[in-house]
């Protein structure tokens, strides 16, 4: 939001809304500063917190020192200040203090700036006047531009941060080249301190996705039998996107978007928004160190869609955003870019949630006044099911699975864990050995009873994962196809 009238808001415009999780991580200079500002992002260490409403965040950040570091954030620029010693930028207490403000659990009181933060937020503001009403005769003038002072700002960054993607990504395929010259059968001996060193250079680089994904090969050598085939393959994947970032100006708009988003580039939801009636099918936590992951997967009973939501949660918070499993919300949906679009963020919400029949963890529910049961998405056959992934790697062939719906499979063991076999024909999925371990696997078991089942959840090359399943026996009428309790498994 630009300022004006002296650094008041300008009248046209409302409040400045509060950075997501996600944003304020996204400007992190690298991973170690990431995990420290999320350290930072509780109100522990915070004292003298506040805001004003129009950007601006501030507050006192215990140190090891007798005197605390005072930190100042603008989130309309996004500009920081902080008395710490830090050469980073932002440092972790910009982070801290960022993150701590995108929670809000009341730590933030609305007021004037304090004393010692009023002069360099003015300033700021006094300065962003003064460029607005030089754009703004600008404006004026044949020929000017139409945009506004903070976005060749931006653009120059988003460059600069580019071409450190570019030099690391050149990196890490000189670095690729001489693991394969080398020898991949001897990738087990030089141990892990090399890849933790070629992650730290991708995180350098500015490429959290490229540092992400070389930690995984690290765990990869030596893992047991078969572990170089395993390691060829990620390694083609990696090189896969390199190379696809190093090209991405020749690769069609929704893969090159793919691509900015598997480096680690941050994207916004764009495109019209779809609005439906989106049955939640699944919501679960993934922990990454201090931060906590949700995810929601929902399916548009009119546009027969499958769209992820995805939120985060700083310093152990669960993230704000939650759906109850089995409900349905008239809502509008805005696709992210990117193959598959698959991940979505939730919109203007039309009415109230619509409960639905669902199963709890103990004891089966009593269908309440005026609900009906989950139906199921229209379900596909096990033996369909590696297809769809197959299509979908077209996309994004980086993906690790994708959503599906299976209809009338039956849970049962084999030789190396267990499998849902079609109830129809001679064929089975393999069960995500992740899965094997959660006792969402016992409550799939239970609810077939060796019958079948409509399960949702996601195909992918390690197998099937099973989210939520159906109860035959928990609607207003039995069978697979009519939908019936829905049940979460995750």
């Amino acid at each position: 939001m630009l300022l004006s009238h002296g650094g008041e808001p300008s009248p046209t415009d409302g409040p400045v809304a509060r950075p997501t999780v996600e944003q304020v991580l996204a400007l992190a200079p690298d991973d170690a500063s990431r995990k420290a500002g999320a350290k930072l992002g509780t109100a522990g260490p915070w004292s003298g917190t506040g805001f004003d409403g129009a950007g601006a965040a501030w507050g006192l950040c215990k140190g090891s020192g007798s005197t605390p570091y005072r930190t100042i954030v603008d989130t309309t620029g996004p500009a920081y200040k902080c008395s710490c010693p830090s050469r980073k930028f932002p440092c972790k207490h910009a982070l801290g203090l960022l993150l701590l403000r995108a929670a809000d659990d009341g730590v933030f009181q609305r007021g004037e700036p304090a004393d010692w933060a009023a002069p360099w937020i003015e300033g700021r503001r006094i300065r962003a006047a003064a460029k607005g009403r030089a754009a703004g005769n600008d404006e004026a003038a044949p020929g000017a531009a139409d945009s506004g002072p903070a976005e060749p700002a931006a653009r120059k960054r988003a460059e600069r941060r580019a071409a450190r993607i570019t030099d690391g990504a050149q990196e890490l395929e000189q670095r690729l080249a001489d693991l394969l010259r080398g020898g991949l059968a001897a990738a087990d001996r030089s141990g892990y301190a090399l890849w933790e060193e070629t992650a730290a250079r991708m995180v350098d680089a500015q490429a959290p996705g490229l540092a992400a994904r070389v930690r995984e090969l690290g765990a990869i050598a030596g893992s047991g039998p078969g572990w170089p085939v395993r390691l060829l393959e990620e390694c083609g994947l990696l090189h896969l996107l390199a190379t696809a970032w190093l090209g991405r100006e020749r690769l069609p708009d929704a893969l090159a978007a793919t691509v900015r988003t598997r480096v680690g580039l941050p994207s916004s939801a764009e495109g019209p928004p779809v609005r439906d009636h989106w049955l939640v099918l699944a919501q679960y936590d993934t922990p990454d160190g201090r931060i906590v992951a949700r995810r929601i997967w929902l399916y548009g009973q009119g546009s027969g869609r499958t769209a992820l939501l995805l939120s985060f949660g700083a310093a152990g918070r669960s993230p704000a955003q939650a759906l109850p499993v089995g409900a349905t919300i008239d809502a509008e949906l805005t696709p992210y870019p990117g193959g598959g679009r698959l991940r979505a963020e939730l919109g203007q919400q039309f009415g109230t949630l619509t409960p639905a029949t669902t199963l709890s963890n103990t004891a089966p529910a009593a269908p309440l006044p005026g609900t009906a049961p989950a139906t199921p998405p229209p379900g596909i056959t096990a033996a369909a099911a590696p297809a769809v992934y197959g299509e979908a790697l077209r996309d994004d062939p980086w993906l690790d699975a994708c959503p599906v719906t299976l209809r009338e499979v039956i849970p049962v063991p084999s030789k190396n864990g267990w499998q849902l076999a079609d109830s129809q024909a001679d064929s089975a999925l393999p069960i995500n050995p992740a899965a094997l371990h959660r006792p969402g696997l016992w409550k799939l078991v239970a609810l077939s009873g060796g019958g079948p089942v409509t399960v949702f959840g996601e195909i992918g090359h390690r197998g099937f994962d099973p989210f939520a399943a159906w109860d035959p026996e928990g609607g207003a009428e039995s069978g697979a196809a009519t939908g019936g309790a829905l049940v979460q498994l995750v």
